[in-house]
């Protein structure tokens, strides 16, 4: 079984510009894709927006990457009950500009912003050890912090995206 991590690189709108600009990265969003390939859940950057899931049978490869993460049933239906347990929260303005300001995490209860969230569901899973993602010592979270995360973890992007 296997889940992938969506990194957003398209031109997008503004907020994806500062984004991209503000943490160097060519990623500005990312998602979490379940092993269905279909269901991508996630949170974007807009005033009502909320934990949600949504189902994405296309896209352009060309505006996004993908990293492949193997896992096991468990851990799965764990990052299932995660997103019950968060679905409908808002998005988390407030903790995300902050923490780029600031030394140390600023975390709004019942709000998140994409990338910290799905760093938060990949801990909780135990898919990422605690040991590595540390989220209690980082400030940033942001898509390109979870990209490196994820490749000091020693999983890689696929050349072909998401695909059963």
């Amino acid at each position: 079984m296997k889940i992938w991590i969506a990194f957003y690189k398209g031109n997008g709108d503004v907020i994806n510009s500062i984004v991209r600009w503000w943490t160097k990265s060519p990623y500005s969003h990312s998602e979490l894709v379940l092993s269905d390939a279909q269901t991508w859940l996630s949170i974007s950057p807009f005033v009502k927006a909320k934990v949600s899931s949504k189902q994405k049978i296309t896209y352009n490869p060309i505006e996004w990457d993908f990293v492949e993460v193997p896992l096991l049933q468990a851990q799965h239906e764990i990052i299932e009950q995660f997103y019950d347990l968060t679905k409908g929260c808002g998005y988390d303005w407030f903790g995300m500009v902050l923490s780029q300001f600031l030394p140390f995490h600023i975390k709004q209860k019942n709000r998140w912003y994409c990338s910290e969230w799905i760093a938060y569901a990949l801990r909780i899973s135990n898919i990422i050890d605690w040991k590595t993602i540390k989220i209690f010592d980082r400030s940033d979270l942001s898509p390109a912090s979870l990209y490196t995360i994820l490749n000091h973890a020693g999983y890689k992007k696929t050349s072909t995206g998401v695909s059963k």
